[in-house]
């Protein structure tokens, strides 16, 4: 959940909360619906939208070991489900605090880069593909988070 979100809540146990405490929680009860619906797309599509992925990130890859490829996507597939929960509670620290430290260690053993770079491309030209203009605003965010850390 949103750290500013917490903080009303616990804001709440002492006092009414202000108008404009009140709108921003307003603004995230009214967003869940969409970030549900999202959530669950993500979730019942993963098999077909990163199969689509792997199966042209072993053309462009070609000549990258096989065993890095699939490492990679299997990664790949962490990142989409922690950038996915992120969406939901509308909290990207969840990303970086839950994901994105450990992965950096081990990207950092590997030299990872080109295959990630080759992957968030694909997957970002799959999901412009795949979702409307307003869902992909709202997991982009995550997913460009992801892509920088592993990648710059």
């Amino acid at each position: 959940m949103d750290a500013k979100i917490k903080d009303l809540i616990e804001q709440a146990q002492d006092r009414y909360l202000k108008s404009d405490e009140l709108d921003l929680l307003d603004g995230y009860v009214k967003s869940l619906p969409e970030r549900l619906t999202l959530y669950k797309l993500l979730r019942d599509r993963e098999i077909e939208i990163l199969q689509k992925v792997a199966d042209r990130a072993e053309i462009e890859l070609n000549k990258t070991d096989t065993a890095d490829i699939e490492s990679g996507i299997k990664n790949l597939i962490l990142v989409m489900r922690y950038c996915a929960m992120g969406m939901l509670l509308n909290d990207e620290n969840f990303l970086k605090q839950r994901l994105l430290r450990w992965l950096e260690q081990i990207m950092a053993l590997k030299e990872m880069r080109q295959i990630n770079d080759v992957l968030y491309k694909l997957l970002n030209q799959i999901l412009r593909q795949e979702l409307s203009t307003h869902q992909l605003s709202l997991i982009q965010p995550l997913i460009t988070t992801a892509q920088v850390t592993l990648i710059y």
